[in-house]
């Protein structure tokens, strides 16, 4: 595995960014940026929103709340997904808007954020959490409301659980960005399909290119919308759970919920925002969705 260069935490209040490596190979990582108690009480938060995905026993959505809801081996709930769990979780809402947050991306995408993905990732060991090859940039649609995407866009994924090759970890495609968006096929969704040198080689890529994101609890990562990334099968004893992040600078998206302004959070409003829900003004009620 090659080595990755490191956004590092130097001091206790203070964050000292290598914005080079982000630019250049399209990620970069924090080491510590959420303590041991922190990423603890977070757990504790995803206990509550797991339970409450089994509870439903199938997909559920809410506006946009949505809980991704498959069945295992023996035909039991499998929460895969939550996205915008902030809504009604405090802990999960209080962390993406730390003000750590602002001060690490101000210096990438400015201090007038909106954030477009709020969601939790649960890769339970041997389950179907495996993510094909993709780009993030291919979920943001419609184009016309996602400008200037390689500058103004950062995902974060922080690690709840030791996250290696072995708990099925993010595999990234250095550089991969620097093409912008490769057309990559569509056709199937990334999540619960596996990884596949075919998928790379049609973009002119190489599967032996690939490294694995390795990340301690409370590490944080950082990657560009442009970044091709894939995710395979946890092999290990526990499950690998993930919160992701992702932030635009403001005049860049006419979607998303305010998530700073100037560097101060925003909480959300009375009516939730418009992001990838088309349908959160016809239906916001909560109803099951078919898979």
């Amino acid at each position: 595995m090659r080595s990755s260069q490191q956004l590092r935490r130097d001091e206790p209040h203070g964050l000292s960014a290598d914005l080079a490596h982000y630019w250049r190979d399209g990620y970069a990582v924090v080491r510590g940026f959420l303590s041991a108690a922190e990423i603890e009480e977070i757990r504790v938060a995803l206990d509550q929103l797991y339970a409450e995905g089994t509870a439903h026993g199938r997909s559920f959505r809410h506006a946009n709340l949505f809980y991704n809801v498959a069945r295992d081996g023996e035909g039991e709930p499998l929460v895969r997904m939550v996205q915008w769990p902030s809504y009604h979780q405090p802990v999960l809402n209080r962390v993406r808007l730390d003000a750590r947050f602002a001060e690490l991306l101000e210096p990438l995408i400015g201090g007038d954020l909106k954030q477009i993905i709020n969601q939790v990732h649960w890769k339970a060991p041997g389950s179907l959490g495996d993510f094909a090859w993709h780009q993030d940039s291919r979920s943001r649609r419609p184009p016309s409301a996602y400008r200037n995407l390689a500058a103004a866009y950062v995902q974060t994924g922080l690690a709840i659980d030791a996250h290696n090759a072995q708990s099925g970890a993010m595999r990234f495609i250095p550089g991969s960005h620097l093409a912008g968006d490769l057309d990559m096929d569509c056709s199937k969704h990334a999540l619960g399909a596996a990884m596949t040198d075919g998928a790379l080689k049609a973009v002119g890529l190489s599967a032996s290119d690939a490294i694995d994101l390795a990340l301690e609890p409370g590490d944080l990562a950082l990657w560009s919308p442009y970044l091709v990334h894939g995710s395979g099968q946890n092999r290990s004893s526990h499950r690998r759970r993930f919160y992701i992040n992702g932030y635009v600078r403001a005049s860049d998206c006419d979607r998303g919920e305010w998530a700073f302004r100037d560097g101060k959070p925003v909480s959300f409003g009375p009516e939730p925002a418009l992001v990838h829900n088309e349908e959160l003004r016809e239906r916001p009620g909560p109803h099951y969705v078919d898979d």
